[in-house]
């Protein structure tokens, strides 16, 4: 485990603070105790595929039943619900909007400079179809995979819910990357085409891309990629490329009004998502129809006790994992309204977040413990301006809150009223798999607390054995669920060796374990600590140290990079870069800037480093692997620890200390 794991871990060792739902919350909610919870989970438990086999007949629609619920005959690979067909654009729709939901709000948008869209189911079962027979008349066809590079507006949510209603994969890349990111994953995936749009807006400026677009595709090396659908966000000039690019505006509301939704095998892929990697190439990680379906179903309705009269927001992007899970499938699934926001706090409106609940009456408020910790250091003042007594829910996601951040969220935000959901989960699973209950679990400031109903996690050594209580260890899930990943898209051993063989086998099973360290306390309450490999978590976003090192080394002036991340008490991890320089470079400002913009290119700016360091040689083993434990431990200033012997120059070390 790593140093800054071992720091956090005794940060909250002593933790003893318990928060019990109220009585009114109890009483509320559909899981209403402890022991309601513990019923369900041993049930799962007991017999898991009846537990699954009835939760899916109960909670989706499907065009043709299942015959066999799972199939882990080749373990790491599994198959739900084999033999079913289903749509989840359908589960998300057309199941609303014969029935009293038709006319509900499904989706309130706000853009940052406070122009707000409402559609209700009905209104978006409109909008999506016209989408889905847009992208037909575009070529695309059941099994293409569709890129999305947008803004957050509300065509991001409905190109999405198209691509799936006709069977079309997605892969949403986030906006903030760079053409050169958007390009390998346009590539790795084999996209037949692109939808962005002219630019979005954030913190006060429009952020171009379709430019962005234009220089992944200008060098030929993406050949599938045959149409580009661009929606009119902020009205800056762009190029538009005669027979490969289209408005949005001009052609999807001409369509059909009607699309029937693609009868889609329980294992087709609904999408690919990539997620960053230790090893440098990022990881296209490949979700299922049914199984996500579910997954993101039921968690969304179990975490959020979601009722007919809530106003939902999630403040992430739906580049990211959270954004498909928490903003459009979990709550349009449920029949949830749901709200998008282009924007973000900024100088000029600092208050934004609490505007929108104040203007919306947003009752369950979702957010990453970054924005948690800016709010902190700005004060109480900004957030007690508002009225935020509609909110009856909070949760945080992302990584790991230390306890001063969740306490000032349940007071200040939440009035000390409301519970909070503190949930772990990552890409890879598709929806959370540990958390609170807000009308059944007991609370503890810094505790994701106990595994939801379905999944066995447990925290284990190297050698695949429970720890003791308090002990750390690697987080580890024992059995599959419906919402796990696949495989790695073009890559199963990658998959097979990244997740399931990096610890030894249970009962001659494999047991997934995808980077996190934890400790259980003496309730069984998981207590996660963050990552044990080279991924950092910046903003609850990952970054794969190889990529940010691989950006860095294609510069000209340098040599050798490693990079490693550091305990910041706003970001979660800050970025920090050992540099080496081409013979005769020298040091300077201005290099120190060009590097950082040049993987702001390279990556996009979530990556740029935030420290580095120039230095004549980074400390290696005889074997030339770099010990980035070693440059850890001094970009965090703390105390080299552990075996150096194998240090191949101890010279180097002696010169980093200084």
């Amino acid at each position: 485990m790593s140093k800054e794991s071992s720091k956090t871990i005794e940060s909250v060792l002593h933790e003893k603070r318990v928060f019990r739902p109220s009585e009114q919350v109890s009483d509320n909610a559909r899981i209403s105790s402890l022991d309601d919870y513990q019923n369900i989970y041993d049930l799962a438990r007991k017999d898991p595929e009846k537990f699954w086999e009835e939760a899916a007949r109960r909670e989706l629609h499907w065009f043709k039943p299942f015959h066999q619920t799972l199939n882990w005959s080749n373990p790491p690979f599994a198959e739900w619900f084999s033999g079913g067909t289903t749509n989840i654009s359908y589960n998300c729709l057309d199941r609303h909007i014969t029935g009293p939901k038709a006319n509900k709000t499904a989706l309130i948008w706000e853009g940052e400079p406070g122009d707000v869209r409402q559609f209700t189911y009905k209104e978006l079962h409109t909008d999506v179809c016209r989408t889905a027979n847009a992208l037909r008349t575009l070529g695309i066809k059941k099994g293409d995979l569709v890129a999305l590079y947008m803004p957050m507006v509300p065509e991001a949510a409905i190109a999405m819910l198209a691509c799936a209603r006709i069977g079309a994969p997605h892969s949403v890349v986030f906006g903030g990357f760079s053409s050169d990111a958007l390009r390998d994953r346009l590539i790795d995936g084999e996209a037949k085409a692109v939808i962005t749009a002219d630019g979005g807006f954030r913190k006060d400026k429009a952020v171009p891309l379709k430019k962005a677009v234009d220089a992944a595709l200008s060098d030929g090396s993406c050949p599938t990629v045959k149409s580009v659908l661009v929606v009119q966000r902020t009205k800056e000039p762009i190029d538009m490329f005669s027979g490969r690019d289209h408005w949005w505006h001009e052609l999807v509301p001409s369509q059909d009004e009607y699309c029937p939704a693609q009868q889609m095998e329980s294992e087709e892929r609904l999408f690919v998502l990539y997620t960053s990697g230790s090893t440098g190439k990022p990881k296209g990680v490949v979700h299922t129809t049914a199984g996500y379906n579910l997954w993101a179903h039921l968690t969304f309705q179990w975490i959020f006790d979601i009722k007919d009269n809530d106003i939902y927001w999630c403040t992430a992007d739906v580049g990211w994992i959270t954004g498909h899970s928490y903003i459009v499938y979990g709550p349009l699934s449920n029949g949830a309204t749901t709200v998008m926001y282009e924007g973000a706090p900024r100088p000029s409106n600092p208050g934004a977040f609490w505007e929108l609940i104040e203007k919306h009456k947003i009752s369950i408020f979702y957010t990453a413990p970054t924005a948690i910790r800016a709010f902190m250091k700005t004060g109480r003042e900004i957030p007690d301006k508002y009225d935020l007594s509609s909110l009856r829910l909070l949760g945080t996601v992302g990584e790991p809150i230390n306890p001063e951040a969740w306490m000032w969220y349940r007071e200040v935000i939440g009035g000390s009223k409301c519970p909070i959901v503190d949930t772990w989960w990552q890409t890879e699973t598709g929806g959370v798999m540990i958390s609170p209950l807000p009308g059944a679990t007991p609370t503890k400031p810094g505790s994701a607390t106990l595994p939801l109903p379905g999944i066995e996690a447990d925290v284990v050594d190297s050698d695949g054995k429970s720890v003791e209580v308090e002990e750390g260890g690697y987080l580890v899930i024992k059995k599959p669920w419906p919402g796990m990943m696949r495989t790695i898209h073009g890559n199963p051993q990658r998959f097979k060796e990244s997740y399931w063989e990096y610890l030894p086998f249970i009962n001659g099973k494999p047991i997934y374990f995808a980077g996190d360290g934890a400790r259980r306390d003496s309730d069984g309450y998981f207590w996660v600590m963050g990552r044990v490999d080279d991924v950092i978590n910046v903003s609850g976003h990952r970054l794969g140290t190889m990529e940010i090192e691989s950006a860095l080394v294609s510069h000209p002036f340098v040599s050798e990079a490693a990079v490693v991340g550091r305990l910041d008490d706003l970001k979660g991890e800050s970025i920090v870069a050992f540099v080496t320089l081409e013979s005769g470079r020298d040091v300077n400002d201005q290099l120190f800037d060009e590097l950082r913009s040049h993987v702001s290119k390279e990556i996009g700016s979530i990556a740029r480093p935030d420290e580095i360091k120039f230095t004549d040689a980074l400390p290696k083993t005889r074997s030339g692997k770099i010990m980035r434990r070693i440059l850890r431990a001094l970009a965090s200033g703390e105390k080299i620890s552990g075996d150096t012997s194998t240090l191949e120059d101890r010279s180097v070390l002696d010169k980093l200390r200084k």
